[in-house]
């Protein structure tokens, strides 16, 4: 009844991840992308532990630590007065804690990776293919895109914070948190006047509605600067927000360390930030949320792309389960990727945005945050175990 297992709506990060474990799992795969090109906009991304476990089980460990970078720290300091305020060793005894390492590396250099080894993997992967519709049936599922239409066992919406086919499953959408990032990456030679530890931590510097953060790509060729702030002008009401003067009035009170880096940054492209609310229905009979499709989170835990990671490899095990024991059935083997992820991630996207808040906060409740984070032992593991443990 099918020319493939499984399509994938949707050729990011998330996509080309289930694309490659459920190929790895026997099945055929055809993604689709309405983008002209596979391509990754944005800058550097951060993979704990919990994502590249699975990035080594793939096989891809080494070629993204290659493209990437190991950094020695993470590093939280307050953005006013520059003050260190705790830090975590990222070294021997991170790794061995959790069973992997910390990596970062662009979002471009790990999107790439997933494509050429879903390439190597038999994976169909058409570009500049915009899904119009999934009709569910009892035997499979059709995707039309433009004029051609697929057929398959499956369909996986791996499409992203504002996906068209999360409608089909909740009436919900995308929560505006009122706060903005400039992004941008600059090779390490033309940057002057950095603090050090920025060349090999994960530094943040976070401050009343506004925070900044740094860390090197590309084996340390580039730095990666983000900065994050709320805008008055969303809080008002008003159709324009978030430009460049807000910008630079945003981070006005912050130290030398935290404004040199604003100079870093693209002043020509930034971006809102948005997450949804918790969801615990993510399956439609053979049709399957996945990724920021169906958790979209806040960026202050840095596990966008590990969950979406997460998903990729549930579901392959949840596929490869079924058949060790009997054929693949689709409708309850995509039941059992909701049961197993849907609460995890609900906490991941909960937490983020608490940890915002934590960031974010001023006058006696910085100061009190300060002197908690200050106090810390730097052995106090309690706040990751939880994330990043197998």
């Amino acid at each position: 009844m099918t020319d493939t297992d499984v399509v994938v709506v949707g050729g990011g990060i998330g996509g080309l991840a289930n694309a490659l474990a459920l190929a790895a799992a026997g099945q055929r795969v055809r993604v689709l992308e309405r983008a002209p090109a596979f391509a990754e906009v944005g800058a550097g991304l951060q993979l704990a532990p919990n994502a590249t476990r699975i990035l080594r089980e793939w096989g891809l460990l080494d070629e993204v630590v290659a493209r990437g970078v190991l950094p020695r720290r993470l590093v939280l300091k307050d953005a006013l007065d520059g003050a260190e305020l705790t830090s975590m060793d990222l070294g021997p005894g991170f790794v061995e804690r959790y069973g992997a390492p910390y990596v970062v590396i662009h979002r471009s250099d790990l999107l790439t990776i997933l494509h050429d080894a879903c390439a190597r993997a038999g994976v169909e992967l058409l570009a500049d293919h915009k899904v119009d519709d999934v009709e569910v049936l009892s035997e499979g599922v059709r995707v039309r895109a433009g004029e051609r239409e697929f057929a398959a066992g499956a369909a996986l919406a791996a499409d992203g914070l504002w996906s068209s086919l999360r409608p089909r499953l909740s009436g919900d959408q995308p929560v505006c948190s009122g706060y903005v990032a400039y992004r941008g990456t600059r090779p390490v030679a033309e940057v002057t006047g950095l603090d050090s530890d920025v060349l090999t931590d994960v530094v943040v510097h976070f401050g009343p509605r506004c925070h900044l953060v740094q860390y090197p790509l590309r084996g340390g060729e580039l730095l990666n600067t983000v900065a994050v702030f709320a805008s008055p002008a969303y809080a008002r009401g008003e159709a324009e927000w978030g430009g460049p003067e807000e910008l630079d009035t945003a981070f006005e009170g912050t130290c030398d360390a935290v404004r040199r880096g604003l100079a870093w940054l693209w002043r020509d492209r930034r971006w809102p930030m948005y997450d949804r609310l918790p969801v615990d229905r993510w399956v439609d009979g053979r049709l399957a949320l996945t990724g920021d499709a169906a958790h979209p989170m806040l960026q202050y835990l840095a596990q966008g792309a590990c969950q979406a990671l997460e998903d990729a490899h549930s579901l392959a095990g949840e596929v490869a389960k079924q058949q060790a024991a009997a054929a693949l059935d689709w409708p309850s083997a995509l039941a059992a990727y909701e049961q197993a992820r849907t609460a995890r991630t609900a906490r991941v996207q909960s937490s983020a945005r608490v940890w915002g808040e934590l960031w974010h906060c001023d006058g006696l409740a910085r100061l009190l945050r300060n002197q908690y984070l200050s106090e810390r032992r730097l052995d106090d593991y309690r706040w990751t175990d939880w994330l990043y443990q197998p």
